[in-house]
């Protein structure tokens, strides 16, 4: 049974708290970790992808931001490249071989081969980038908004919008995205929560609940906040972080 779904969102004005009427539940899942990874604790986790055995993570803050090549068994750094202390990097996407990264409020989306880090060009954004995700023809991008924009990835050009509604109502906050089993999963900012959209819809389907999971983590602060989901197509896991966390978590869900 769908049990009651509430986000409690931490802002500097205070606590405001987001409930869903009971009429209109949806699936809340929970979890339990199977694996836990080690994962550098300065690193302000704005994006996270698994391929080919390797985690690519891209880290942000101005003089810190990353693009990094992870070996997941032991966090070992394989290959990374540094931005200029001007940007604010954010979310990361591969695509063939490919990787995209956003930068938060500079308009610059960088491009790099895979092989090697090396620049394959860039693209202008017109708005804030926070997420990124590819469901194999398009590039899907959070802004911080409730509307995730549809992006072609040869020119970065807007090609349609997806307005995210839970219980009818637009939902904010969207930030670091993946795209799993024909849905976009998507953190919701300063919480602890997943949500699981319908990329036809843009309706909320589920949420995952992480909370005893942020609960168990040595945080260092209030930005370290859950931020950062990676799949495993292949060995079906599933991988969760946040920014500023010194684990990294494979974890299951548990059906409500």
């Amino acid at each position: 049974m769908a049990r009651h779904f509430m986000l409690k969102l931490i802002l500097s004005l205070g606590l405001i708290w987001f409930s869903v009427p009971a009429l209109a539940q949806v699936p809340e899942y929970g979890f339990k970790v199977v694996n836990t990874f080690p994962h550098d604790p300065q690193a302000f986790t704005q994006g996270l992808v698994y391929e080919d055995g390797f985690l690519y993570e891209g880290t942000g803050r101005n003089g810190q931001s990353r693009l990094s090549k992870l070996r997941l068994e032991d966090g070992a750094v394989e290959m990374s490249v540094r931005l200029s202390d001007r940007y604010f990097g954010e979310g990361i996407e591969i695509v063939g071989d490919r990787i995209f990264q956003l930068t938060w409020q500079s308009n610059m989306v960088f491009v790099y081969n895979k092989s090697d880090f090396s620049a394959a060009g860039n693209h202008f954004n017109p708005g804030e980038g926070w997420g990124l995700a590819w469901d194999g023809q398009r590039l899907i991008l959070s802004d911080g908004t409730s509307t995730l924009r549809l992006i072609d990835p040869e020119t970065f050009a807007q090609i349609g919008r997806l307005q995210v509604t839970l219980n009818g109502q637009p939902l904010d906050r969207l930030n670091e995205l993946e795209y799993i089993k024909g849905e976009v999963w998507a953190n919701v900012w300063q919480t602890d929560y997943i949500v699981r959209i319908d990329p036809s819809t843009g309706v909320v389907n589920s949420v995952v609940n992480l909370q005893g999971l942020t609960a168990m983590t040595d945080r260092s602060g209030s930005d370290a906040v859950l931020n950062g989901i990676a799949y495993d197509e292949e060995g079906d896991r599933l991988f969760v972080t946040g920014k500023l966390w010194p684990a990294l978590y494979e974890i299951e869900l548990v059906a409500p």
